[in-house]
């Protein structure tokens, strides 16, 4: 039975759900990615790294040839066939609804992990399901769930297993969490010709501060260093628009003309007519300042996983070639709107030795704007090449699974623990 907003049997109906894996509702946007979609994928965050993009630069690396940036490998809908094509009808009557139907869901978070490299022309599998239900004091709304749903990646047909992507959803009931206009007040100032020519100035620089093919030692990094910065801005709609060729329409899968009137008899709610009376998609809200104003922001914004991707970036520049990121998470906090300005900085804040003698180190990265405020704070965990102990290691997989639904296993078992 649906229940309105959140309540006790809302919750542990939700609970029954955790580990039960279901198929992803959308196909990936790279069936078999190879080179061209390692470049795309870059350029649509503003990255022209020769280890994704240039094959004749990448064979001379240790990884013998272009591998994917990070935030191909497992990001919204890019990549990853369903491994669970069809339910048996006690399992889809399980997953059936939404049993907090009626709550506010906001996506707060993003935590990644990433374990083997993806090569070109490579098939992926992925498996995807509910892993942690946590209930939460809110000073915001009182009571909050948060969701999180783990999906994993692994090459086909026999692995590795190649990384997870863990979503956090926000839930609250609307009637608390509604009703505070903490943006109106949002001013997005334009810019004197010295301020552009400041962000120009690092731009400009950008490539030489990129690490490359100069490692990065383990040794040669104190607690306290600094990632970056790295500028991402002034945003544009140009910007949203080179970010959809790369990454696709993610989630909500916006498609055109004949197709997307298929997606409107599917999901005719996500669907509002403009002035002209067409039929568009909700998402419009990210190119269209009208229909921003109306959803009650300033100004068109971005989506929160741009800035994800950006964090990534600053660390690949950082850590250099033959360096790993093994783990990255970040929240959602404020909106990054049209005119906005990013600063993405990192501080290294423990360096160590991790698990199975793999030299490592933690940093604080975060996104700050042009008016001071951190929209997108994270943290970060690189393996560095160490002059004592050698090339990186690759980490393990949790429960050292070989498969996605091992790795799901490993993940419900971690996630009840937080």
């Amino acid at each position: 039975m649906q229940m309105a907003g959140i309540t006790d049997e809302g919750v542990a109906q939700l609970r029954r759900r955790i580990g039960i894996p279901q198929p992803h509702p959308l196909p990936p946007h790279y069936l078999q990615p190879n080179e061209d979609a390692f470049r795309h994928v870059a350029e649509a965050y503003g990255d022209d790294n020769p280890l994704w993009c240039d094959p004749a630069y990448a064979a001379k690396t240790r990884w013998g040839g272009v591998i994917a940036p990070p935030q191909l490998v497992g990001g919204d809908t890019l990549i990853g066939e369903n491994e669970v094509g069809t339910l048996d009808p006690e399992t889809k009557e399980l997953l059936r609804g939404d049993p907090l139907r009626g709550a506010h869901a906001f996506y707060a978070g993003s935590f990644r992990e990433w374990w083997s490299p993806l090569h070109p022309g490579t098939r992926v599998s992925r498996r995807n399901a509910l892993v942690g239900v946590h209930d939460k004091k809110s000073d915001f709304a009182q009571r909050a769930i948060h969701e999180w749903t783990a999906e994993v990646f692994a090459a086909m047909p026999d692995g590795p297993v190649l990384s997870a992507q863990y979503r956090l959803m926000i839930r609250t009931d609307r009637d608390k969490a509604t009703g505070r206009k903490k943006y109106d007040d949002t001013a997005i100032e334009p810019y004197s010709d010295e301020q552009l020519a400041e962000i120009d100035a690092v731009y400009g620089g950008e490539r030489d501060r990129r690490r490359g093919d100069v490692p990065r030692y383990w040794e040669d990094v104190a607690e306290g260093d600094e990632l970056g910065p790295l500028v991402k801005g002034p945003l544009r709609v140009t910007d949203m628009v080179c970010w959809h060729v790369g990454m696709g329409m993610g989630l909500y899968g916006v498609r055109a003309l004949r197709l997307g009137y298929d997606q409107r008899q599917k999901v005719p709610r996500f669907f509002r007519p403009d002035d002209l009376n067409v039929p568009d998609v909700q998402q419009r809200v990210h190119w269209d300042a009208e229909w921003a104003r109306a959803a009650g922001n300033p100004a068109v914004y971005d989506y929160g996983r741009m800035r994800e991707t950006w964090l990534i970036h600053l660390c690949t520049d950082w850590m250099g070639d033959d360096a790993w990121l093994w783990k990255l998470d970040c929240e959602f906090r404020k909106f990054n709107y049209v005119g906005d300005t990013h600063w993405m900085r990192g501080r290294v804040t423990r360096k160590y030795v991790a698990a199975g003698d793999r030299p490592a180190v933690d940093c604080d990265v975060w996104g700050e704007n042009q008016r001071g405020e951190v929209t997108t704070p994270g943290h970060a965990t690189i393996l560095l090449p160490s002059r004592e102990r050698g090339d990186v290691r690759l980490p393990d997989v949790p429960g050292d699974a070989t498969t996605c639904q091992e790795t799901l296993d490993a993940l419900v078992d971690a996630f009840a623990t937080q």
